[in-house]
């Protein structure tokens, strides 16, 4: 997982691959202010959010994403077999 949040002084990321548990997910703060962090996962489609600072964002990054139940939008990860 990646992404760029300067200004964030945390960011964890929370999915059905963890249940939606930020804390067993934070991501590694770069020099260049990118947040990264590798993660394994079952294959199969997860719906996952960052939390940046407190905050639950979508990946502005993701390619597909689908309606939560408290209206915004969870990104969405397919892994292969």
């Amino acid at each position: 997982f990646e992404l760029v949040e300067p200004q964030a002084q945390t960011v964890f990321v929370a999915g059905t691959f963890n249940e939606w548990r930020p804390e067993t997910a934070p991501l590694r703060r770069t020099s260049t202010g990118r947040w990264i962090g590798d993660l394994t996962i079952t294959p199969g489609k997860h719906e996952y959010l960052f939390v940046v600072d407190g905050q639950w964002i979508p990946d502005p990054k993701a390619t597909e994403t689908v309606q939560n139940p408290f209206g915004g939008r969870n990104s969405v990860i397919s892994v292969a077999a």
